[in-house]
């Protein structure tokens, strides 16, 4: 069970690249790019089993017969998956359903896009005085229930959220009703590490608009909180911080 991390195959960890030259058999997420799938053995079979929202996806239980029958055969079977297995990757189910068959599996760890997302654009996602802690949670569930938003912001933490491009209008209400303020910073990144990485930092309450006009989709991650205000200043030389 490997994580491939967001994109950029040099953030991908030595273990899982060692691992990745060694498997016969890939099971690949849609997001792991081809820069990471050249490091596949002469050989090594590259099966795509992507799952996306709102697009054509591979079964669950056909992916986990997949691996199960690969494995059975015998052989080395990574299953790929962007940023890292555990974090909204469905890695826990993968790795006890492989367990409960008597399959010995192992996670490597990956760098999930939410934490890479603050070297990616120069933000601190935890800075004194302005957040003390970072959040990660996801917009949408399979039985549509919400995090608890109220909390969160009441909590002082930065804010990460997964899958919330489907309906930015509808999150952005819910985060108003919920407590946050409407000129909260927010920062939107749209596929963090990769070579079409883009992004925009608004407030709340120009959040849907404008990432309706700048256009930008999934994959992408967002970024609510007061640290998010650094985005620029983290990015300058300590000369030209002085002088700001």
């Amino acid at each position: 069970m490997v994580g491939a991390g967001p994109g950029d195959p040099e953030l991908l960890t030595v273990k899982a690249a060692r691992i990745l030259r060694q498997a016969e058999v890939w099971l690949v997420d849609d997001l792991v790019g081809p820069d990471i799938h050249a490091l596949a053995a002469p050989g090594a079979r590259i099966l795509k089993v992507g799952k996306r929202g709102g697009c054509r996806s591979t079964p669950q239980d056909f992916i986990l017969r997949l691996m199960a029958r690969h494995a059975r055969q015998g052989r080395v079977v990574a299953r790929v998956k962007g940023g890292d297995p555990f974090i909204f990757g469905r890695g826990g189910e993968e790795m006890q359903w492989l367990a409960a068959r008597g399959i010995a599996a192992e996670a490597v760890g990956g760098i999930t896009a939410g934490l890479a997302v603050g070297a990616a654009l120069g933000l601190p996602l935890t800075h004194r005085g302005l957040s003390r802690g970072v959040a990660l949670v996801t917009a949408h569930t399979m039985d549509d229930t919400r995090p608890d938003w109220r909390g969160l912001a009441a909590s002082g933490l930065t804010v990460v959220c997964y899958m919330g491009m489907r309906d930015a209008g509808a999150l952005a209400r819910e985060l108003r009703e919920a407590g946050f303020a409407a000129d909260i910073p927010v920062a939107v990144a749209h596929r963090v590490s990769c070579p079409g990485q883009r992004h925009i930092v608004t407030r709340l309450d120009r959040m849907a608009a404008d990432i309706a006009n700048s256009g930008l989709s999934s994959p992408s991650v967002i970024v609510i909180g007061p640290a998010v205000s650094l985005i620029d200043a983290a990015r300058l030389g300590p000369d030209m911080m002085l002088a700001a």
